[in-house]
């Protein structure tokens, strides 16, 4: 079964080369801003439970936006899992994994992308069914050479850096063998969202859905 939901997870982080990472407060900016970040080729959008809005903000896109596949950001325990797949978050993340969020996760109808930060998290981690990982947070953690130096070892994982990762570098990232997307939230600038400068986000997920990847 974590085949089955580890194959759905690789198909929604497929579509693009870049998940936006969305921490929004105002809910009534999630359907235009989820609408603008589809119509510039973005489909995989996480939504972070950062914000009391987090919910609220994956309820409204799952109902309304159509081509998107919200999921879920900064997971950290079974509670906020059940919640966000009541809410109808296609996918999870979490910044790292604890035995009992797995645990969870193995039992979750919806996929799950748990983060990790070594080779070990990854070896422990595909050990439990669970081969599609978050690298994070990318940058501190050792960036493009670390992960590079993780392909030969271990040719079955694959990972989303996040953390660090820009329209500078996305690119790089993007080129390793082991590297199914990059996630960052450059192409939802703040000052655009308060503004609710679609456009401006339309332009800027269209220039990330055009990057090349390996």
């Amino acid at each position: 079964m974590a085949t089955l939901r580890d194959e759905e997870l690789l198909r929604i982080l497929g579509a693009a080369p870049v998940v936006p990472v969305l921490t929004i407060e105002d809910p009534r900016k999630a359907v235009p801003l989820a609408r603008a970040l589809v119509a510039g080729g973005l489909t995989a959008l996480e939504v972070t439970l950062r914000t009391p809005a987090g919910l609220d903000c994956i309820r409204a896109i799952a109902n309304e936006v159509e081509g998107a596949d919200v999921g879920a950001g900064t997971v950290l325990n079974r509670r906020q899992l059940d919640d966000a797949v009541s809410c109808g978050a296609r996918f999870l993340v979490s910044p790292g994994a604890t035995p009992d969020l797995v645990a969870a996760a193995t039992d979750c109808p919806v996929p799950y992308l748990p983060g990790v930060a070594t080779a070990g998290e990854a070896m422990a981690l595909a050990e439990a069914g669970f081969t599609s990982l978050k690298f994070f947070p990318a940058g501190p953690a050792g960036g493009i050479a670390y992960l590079k130096a993780l392909a030969s070892p271990l040719p079955a994982i694959r990972f989303c850096p996040t953390g660090g990762v820009g329209p500078d570098n996305a690119a790089a990232y993007l080129a390793l063998s082991n590297v199914v997307c990059v996630g960052g939230s450059w192409v939802a600038p703040s000052d655009a969202l308060a503004a609710g400068n679609w456009s401006r986000i339309t332009a800027l997920a269209k220039e990330a859905a055009a990057l090349p990847r390996r």
